[in-house]
């Protein structure tokens, strides 16, 4: 798709401005949801994620959300995609927890990279110095025990995906057949303890009465950290990768309570080159706005995802200014929105 094609698409009208940005103008970029998996912690093969800081460099990304795996060990591949093998015992997940996020700070020492931790951090970030935000994806850590959610704040966590892809006590996720009505009591509790200690909330893999029933609760804006907007709804029965999509009346849910939707780089989805991608981040702005998209690439969880590098994320940059985005809004869904929220969901609420 040539410049020409792509303003008569009309994808483009609602977020384009003036096409007087620079293609590959270097602004720093964010990236909601990577994951680097350590040696023996991993079943499956993927392509190893060269030392975290030359991976950021690469594409200069300078706010990036690690997410750890809350699940990992009782988790598999089978028919239809990532399932449950079995049933932490008491401990153990926030035992897993407390092992790999010490890993995890162990690498960013090494790399000589900050942690985000505070408002002021994010600032830092956006102001063109790397730092990285301790994510979990599930919460089973928690092992019943809302304290437990202090401690992970202590230990730096600020960013918090619910649900991922094992039974749970707090609320029903997208690949398995619903069993709470949405979000439990427990589940309430994990969002007002979030909302308290300046956490942010994470949508992902949650089903759609979770999003509707967290969005009416939650004191500050929230996330949908990975995947593809799907303009229909979508259910556990479908075959993956549809199970995992967000319907657009959900992403658009959202987006009206002032939270951001991240785009994942799964092939079937997005197509397979760094330019499709940026096409698919410009339709994603269109449908929601240019203030209510990220990236959320699933960087490390892939075999042959459109973004396998951060030297692809920027070329994707490229890709959409080219086509006439102003730096503004490619600003915007680069790094700012996710630097928003971040902010507004670090600041306690009472």
């Amino acid at each position: 798709m040539d410049r020409r094609q792509f303003l008569a698409s009309g994808l483009a009208l609602p977020l384009l401005g003036l096409a007087d940005a620079r293609a590959g103008d270097g602004f720093p970029l964010a990236d909601m949801h990577f994951h680097q998996f350590f040696p023996g912690t991993l079943a499956v093969a993927l392509p190893p994620v060269k030392p975290l800081a030359k991976t950021m460099a690469e594409g200069n990304v300078t706010l990036l959300s690690w997410s750890l795996v809350g699940d990992l060990p009782w988790i598999t591949r089978g028919p239809r995609g990532l399932m449950q093998k079995g049933q932490p015992g008491r401990g153990a997940a926030q035992a897993w927890f407390e092992r790999d996020i010490g890993r995890i700070k162990t690498h960013l020492a090494e790399q000589g990279l900050k942690l985000a931790l505070t408002p002021a951090d994010i600032d830092k970030a956006l102001a063109g110095e790397p730092h990285v935000v301790i994510s979990v994806e599930g919460a089973t850590f928690l092992d019943e025990d809302i304290a437990n959610l202090d401690k992970a704040y202590e230990l730096g966590v600020r960013h918090l995906q619910l649900v991922h892809y094992i039974r749970n006590v707090i609320g029903d996720f997208q690949t398995e057949q619903p069993e709470h009505q949405g979000l439990t009591e427990k589940g309430r509790a994990i969002v007002a303890a979030c909302n308290r200690l300046g956490i942010l909330i994470d949508l992902a893999h949650a089903t759609g009465t979770v999003v509707e029933q967290v969005l009416a609760i939650s004191k500050t804006p929230v996330v949908w950290s990975h995947s593809f907007v799907a303009r229909r709804a979508t259910d556990w029965t479908m075959p993956m990768p549809r199970a995992r999509h967000i319907a657009l009346t959900h992403a658009k849910a959202i987006a009206a309570k002032g939270g951001v939707v991240g785009l994942w780089s799964l092939p079937q989805d997005v197509g397979p080159t760094p330019e499709s991608y940026g096409r698919r981040l410009a339709e994603m702005a269109a449908l929601l706005g240019d203030a209510h998209v990220a990236v959320g690439s699933d960087m490390g969880a892939m075999s042959r995802p459109a973004i396998a590098n951060y030297r692809d994320l920027r070329a994707a940059f490229e890709t959409m200014q080219r086509l006439g985005m102003s730096r503004e809004a490619a600003e915007k869904i680069g790094i700012g929105n996710y630097a928003r929220v971040l902010k507004a969901a670090m600041v306690p609420q009472a």
